[in-house]
């Protein structure tokens, strides 16, 4: 696997080696040992599988407390996917990366605790998988609104995304509880 530093500090983007022929592909998405030595030293506690159709927004989302790693991938159709970090003493404080994930080009994203997390659905569906390193504590989870013009994410779609009720209700940046 082929591990790209971004410019938020501990956000890896993981392009995975794919072998593929006339009958399909195969490729390791996660290696415990490799995961170690090229990216984090973390355990993973819990698997999600999510399911979304075009124009679904998630996020962003984080847990103020028990907060959790994600690595994240995309097993059916594309997503933008964004992190945005948190951390008032980050130098990084604010600032947001995106890429774009897909069954085709099989990146995942490695996202560790203290920044937030979202994705826009580009494909007709999109199966989103993602590795967490606590489990979910509803809680302690916290929604930064997804169009805080103060983090003036770009997410490079021209509709008005679908979201859920929490979603929609997220807090800007400014009102959101933080990590220090």
């Amino acid at each position: 696997m082929k591990v790209f530093d971004t410019p938020l500090p501990g956000v890896k983007l993981i392009e995975p080696a794919v072998y593929g022929d006339a009958r399909g592909f195969f490729y390791e998405s996660y290696n415990e040992r490799a995961f170690a030595q090229q990216v984090a030293d973390v355990r993973f506690v819990q698997d999600n599988h999510s399911r979304s159709r075009h124009g679904v927004l998630r996020g962003l989302h984080y847990q103020i407390k028990q907060p959790q790693g994600k690595l994240v991938r995309v097993a059916v159709g594309e997503v933008l996917d964004v992190a945005v970090d948190i951390r008032r003493s980050s130098p990084a404080f604010g600032k947001w990366v995106a890429y774009r994930l897909s069954a085709e080009n099989h990146r995942q994203l490695w996202i560790p605790p203290g920044f937030a997390h979202g994705f826009v659905v580009l494909s007709e569906v999109a199966e989103f998988l993602y590795k967490t390193t606590d489990y979910y504590a509803p809680e302690h989870e916290r929604c930064i609104r997804w169009d805080d013009p103060d983090l003036a994410i770009d997410w490079q779609i021209d509709f008005t995304p679908q979201l859920s009720a929490k979603d929609a209700a997220g807090l800007r940046l400014s009102e959101a509880e933080l990590f220090p």
